[in-house]
């Protein structure tokens, strides 16, 4: 893919309208590496004006906050802070709800003052804006679809409505689990836990939050983050359901579905 990178535009006298924080799933994960394609897609598809660190971006820090090594995650954010400010940046659009949290909430305490906007929340306005739309609903018309709610974006930020939105204009029948919005199930994933070995329970977090998302009968299960989505995806191959249900992020449902306009 043809996807700009800051330094380029910068050495051509050229300011995006977006920086794209891809983070570290999104760059190195080969699942959510789909979910980076299918967002730059829709980027490419409406002609925003947006670039990439490339290989000047490095972890948020996030996970080794969380762990607690503060020392640590302070090193690595003024690295960041400094390429950022270099560049002047003004508006960063992340596809996870890690890097959306520390960036936004943060940062600013170690100078790093930014716009930054979550995917959801940035397609909702795309559609708002009406620059997305769908011709006949899209290939997901009346498919069941039920929308796992990360942590980081709605409890912890309280954005709730914005995927949902942007789910309703592919026409599907959106499904809620029994604990939804600010009563959702973590992925299990969550404050580093991605990275560490589970302590002793009766049923694995992602499993129980799987079960959760399979009694509504969905045969989409759609969510907004890398991490999510490789939980939910691990809880669908304890029951060997992969080929029935798919876990998509809400980036490759509507790029699936994308008409130019």
């Amino acid at each position: 893919m043809q996807v700009p990178v800051m330094a380029e535009l910068f050495a051509e006298g050229k300011t995006p309208e977006i920086l794209f924080w891809v983070g570290c799933a999104g760059s190195f994960d080969q699942r959510a590496q789909k979910i980076t394609r299918a967002f730059t897609t829709i980027l490419n598809e409406l002609g925003i004006s947006y670039a990439i660190l490339g290989k000047e971006e490095s972890c948020t820090g996030d996970p080794v906050r969380r762990a607690g090594n503060e020392f640590m995650f302070q090193m690595m954010a003024y690295q960041n802070i400094q390429v950022l400010n270099n560049y002047n940046v003004k508006k960063i659009v992340t596809t996870c709800p890690h890097c959306f949290n520390i960036l936004k909430n943060e940062y600013p305490e170690l100078g790093g003052n930014y716009e930054v906007m979550h995917h959801s929340s940035f397609l909702q306005q795309l559609i708002n804006e009406g620059r997305i739309k769908l011709a006949g609903g899209g290939v997901f018309k009346g498919r069941k679809i039920t929308y796992h709610d990360s942590c980081y974006l709605g409890r912890a930020n309280g954005i709730y409505e914005a995927p949902r939105q942007v789910l309703e204009i592919l026409d599907a029948e959106l499904v809620e689990m029994k604990r939804c919005r600010s009563n959702g199930l973590c992925c299990g994933a969550g404050g580093a836990q991605m990275f560490k070995e589970e302590e002793k329970g009766e049923k694995r977090v992602n499993q129980e939050r799987t079960d959760e998302a399979l009694a509504t009968g969905a045969e989409i299960i759609a969510a907004a983050c890398p991490f999510c989505n490789t939980m939910l995806t691990d809880g669908v191959k304890v029951h060997e359901m992969e080929e029935s249900i798919k876990v998509m992020d809400i980036a490759e449902l509507i790029a699936a579905s994308i008409t130019k306009v």
